[in-house]
């Protein structure tokens, strides 16, 4: 058989993954705080997007140097005249109003001099000049250039751990030596304000004696906060009592037996130090009211507030009413005048090409944010109708649910659903929730009827915990032997699965817990 080559021609049908697609794709799975970042990123790229509400302090500056001309140079600047405003219409109704500020008239002339007087006679008591103040202010050129005030220099900043001990170091080492060996080990001390790797590995990388880095250790164990530069949670703890003068003997022993006092075994901890258990009681109070993260009492910043991108709220007749918070919704629109006037201004190709791209660009980035909005509302309505009971009866009503459902009731992939469930949260009469949390596992019921959610069944095991006295401690058997009284079909290392990830210990070690609280002095 002869091997020859031939053209063909066959039709058939592909997914191509365009970028437009990819962008719509990941607005899907972004979060409120992800996706604001991202559109900043999009409106310093493309000079036809603008948000909804931009500062009116830099109109008249835009004014005087907007043109046409400085688009064509890759500048995106704001011209005067009416501004045909496309915003993103959604379910949830109209954006807010203007959000901009104007301070390009906080100051007048005659405070500007004023200022500028007070600040050079200060000069001899705060070793300040005129140019330093202003410079602080806002940049060299000062108020009277018609500059505004960097209002940035005047935030608090707080400072972290990491500049905590350095700042300490620099004042405990004068030796440059001991300075850099102590930078090393500032280094290496996380958040929580451990060292994460050994003094002999920074020995040998900076070519130093063991002796030497254990030498500058101690020193950097004695800064603030106390416990800081510990290897572990006993040498931690030790710091702390070393500093409070309560490290003796018996002391040493408690903290060299941690796993005891963490299953409360205070008849061995009392044979170990020798002395008796009221004084263990004692110990391990006084163990309580220590750090043993002593790290994060500094720096890290304030957590980010969570913003509900859904709300539910009761309706006159019984229903729920589910609407997209207008507060956590993106303010992008299309400067169409502006599109309009550089459009006809263009005079080569590339000019033409690159209004025509960044156009395109905007207006499909407009469409994939509103078509974000509906998927979302859609989604987020479907999860309600569902899970009607748990917003009615709590938690005890949580149906089992899957992606599969609510993507075949809204004619939708799984995958979609997972991407608009991602780091989305709906607040609720009954608090604030991720959309991923009405998703639950299925617990068959003991008698063949409707099964039982996973979280439902997990709350239940919390709360006969909570009710339980130090008399009645319940096993896992015992829980699951209350749950089939219930309905609840589970097996044992499902509850014991199911206690962990609630980070409930064992019987035994509650058992000891509790009769060590009832033990205590009121």
């Amino acid at each position: 058989m002869a091997i020859s080559q031939k053209l063909m021609m066959r039709q058939g049908q592909s997914l191509v993954m365009t970028p437009q697609l990819l962008q719509a794709i990941k607005l899907l799975q972004f979060s409120s705080a992800e996706l604001t970042a991202f559109l900043q990123e999009e409106m310093e790229r493309n000079p036809l997007l603008e948000s909804e509400g931009p500062s009116e302090a830099s109109e008249p500056a835009a004014a005087e140097r907007g043109s046409e001309e400085s688009f064509q140079e890759g500048v995106s600047e704001r011209v005067e005249g009416d501004w045909a405003k496309e915003s993103l219409s959604t379910d949830a109704g109209e954006y807010a109003a203007n959000l901009g500020a104007d301070v390009s008239n906080l100051y007048d002339s005659e405070d500007t001099s004023r200022s500028r007087a007070e600040a050079a006679g200060a000069e001899d008591t705060m070793g300040l000049s005129a140019s330093s103040w202003t410079g602080a202010l806002g940049g060299g050129g000062g108020f009277a250039d018609g500059e505004t005030p960097n209002l940035e220099a005047y935030v608090a900043t707080s400072k972290s751990l990491r500049d905590t001990l350095e700042e300490q170091l620099s004042l405990a080492c004068e030796d440059p030596r001991q300075r850099l060996i102590g930078s090393a080990l500032i280094d290496a001390i996380d958040e929580n304000g451990y060292l994460r790797e050994m003094p002999e590995a920074i020995a040998e990388r900076l070519g130093a004696s063991l002796e030497e880095t254990q030498a500058v250790l101690e020193i950097v164990q004695r800064f603030e906060p106390s416990g800081v530069g510990a290897r572990d949670l006993a040498e931690c703890l030790a710091i702390q009592l070393r500093e409070r003068d309560r490290f003796d003997p018996a002391m040493q022993i408690f903290v060299a037996n941690l796993a005891l006092v963490a299953k409360a075994d205070f008849a061995q901890l009392s044979r170990l130090c020798g002395v008796d258990e009221d004084d263990v009681r004692d110990m391990a109070a006084e163990l309580r009211g220590l750090d043993p993260k002593p790290g994060r009492a500094i720096g890290g910043g304030d957590a980010p507030a969570i913003v509900a991108d859904v709300i539910v709220t009761a309706a006159g007749d019984g229903s729920w009413r589910v609407e997209l918070n207008t507060e956590a919704l993106p303010r992008v629109l299309i400067n169409n005048s502006y599109v309009a006037r550089v459009s006809a201004s263009a005079k080569g190709d590339s000019d033409k090409s690159f209004v025509s791209n960044c156009l395109q660009n905007a207006n499909w980035l407009v469409k994939s944010l509103e078509q974000r909005q509906r998927t979302i509302l859609k989604v987020a309505s479907e999860i309600v109708r569902l899970q009607d009971a748990f917003f009615e009866r709590g938690v005890e009503h949580l149906r089992p649910l899957n992606l599969r459902v609510v993507a075949d009731a809204i004619s939708m992939h799984e995958s979609t659903v997972s991407r608009v469930t991602s780091n989305k949260y709906m607040m609720t009469p009954r608090g604030l929730f991720e959309l991923k949390y009405f998703f639950s596992a299925s617990i068959a019921a003991a008698s063949g009827a409707e099964a039982h959610s996973a979280e439902a069944v997990r709350f239940k095991i919390k709360q006969m915990i909570d009710k339980e006295s130090p008399d009645d401690v319940l096993s896992d058997d015992a829980i699951v032997a209350r749950l089939k009284a219930l309905d609840v079909d589970i097996a044992r290392r499902t509850v014991a699965k199911y206690r962990d990830s609630l980070r409930i210990p064992s019987s035994v070690d509650r058992r000891r817990q509790k009769l060590a609280a009832a033990r205590q002095p009121a």
